[in-house]
């Protein structure tokens, strides 16, 4: 009976965290699967590169994608960002046993006010990965416009209105994929 009980409390206090903004202003909703080539393919993993993933969720991208460095042995450096604490203990623990844990790093931070600038100081290229509601595309485009004169970013399932001197390129999948990169359009 005893153990019920915990069983019940502890689903309750995760629809508790999961419902309230103030644990996190964004859903958790996370990429599917079956699309995960083609979003490794957009994010283009190489060499000397950050892949900073915004809203990580738990963590699906940014693992695979870090498998694929490893496999590749080059020295990309990955970024979990997340504010959910159930889906950052989920990242925490997915990374304890990730074989390429050096090169991911799982920050507590909200992407609306955070320095990039900071992550990606040695980095060649950086890539930014979101898949977060189209309210705050805007607000988190800005954020690391202002910091970055250049990065690539891939945005799962929404297009992003807010780059216009950035080259689109779309992939369909089971959710579409876009790609953005600078060019001189």
């Amino acid at each position: 009976m005893i153990l019920i009980g915990i069983i019940i409390l502890f689903i309750f206090v995760i629809i508790i965290i999961f419902s309230f903004p103030q644990f996190s202003p964004v859903p958790y909703f996370p990429s599917n699967i079956k699309d995960m080539s083609l979003i490794l393919k957009a994010l283009n993993v190489r060499a000397n590169q950050t892949i900073i993933d915004l809203g990580a969720g738990d963590g699906v991208v940014i693992f695979k994608a870090a498998e694929e460095a490893l496999e590749k042995k080059l020295n990309t450096q990955f970024v979990a960002v997340e504010i959910n604490p159930v889906l950052l203990l989920i990242l925490h623990i997915r990374r304890l046993f990730h074989a390429n844990r050096k090169n991911i790093h799982i920050l507590n931070k909200d992407m609306f006010t955070m320095d990039f600038k900071r992550y990606t100081l040695h980095a060649t290229h950086c890539t930014f990965y979101i898949y977060i509601s189209p309210w705050f595309i805007e607000k988190t485009v800005q954020n690391i416009i202002k910091q970055l004169p250049s990065f690539d970013l891939v945005s799962y399932f929404y297009h992003v209105k807010y780059l216009p001197k950035y080259k689109e390129e779309v992939n369909k999948g089971v959710h579409t994929i876009y790609k953005y990169s600078q060019s001189k359009r």
